[in-house]
């Protein structure tokens, strides 16, 4: 999985990295077919925002959460992630692939 960080009007410590990339990278665990994510953190005024674009095959994920703490969003948004890929993945588990029925027809004399 390719992890992408990028930050608004905010330097990206190796800290601040480190921990997005274990935040983001056990989701990884959940969802093989997880292709790209993009994470942009972002300050304004007191309002620490962390938004992710997630790009799994056949779909695309996105998700931002605001909170006072940078780490506090980050783990918001981690979560909410997390419930977005499980309901992705019964959605694609629960329905069998479409196969068009015969007619039956009716044998009466």
């Amino acid at each position: 999985m390719i992890i992408n960080i990028t930050g608004r009007n905010l330097d990206v410590t190796p800290a601040i990295r480190d921990y997005v990339q274990n935040k983001i990278g056990r989701l990884n665990k959940l969802f093989d077919s997880v292709v790209e994510a993009q994470i942009v953190l972002s300050v304004e005024r007191l309002q620490h925002t962390a938004e992710v674009t997630l790009h799994v095959t056949g779909k695309t994920l996105h998700c931002s959460e605001t909170e006072e703490s940078l780490y506090a969003s980050i783990d918001l948004l981690a979560d909410k992630l997390e419930r977005q890929i499980i309901k992705y993945k019964t959605k694609n588990q629960g329905h069998p692939p479409h196969v068009a029925h015969k007619r039956l027809e009716s044998t009466s004399t």
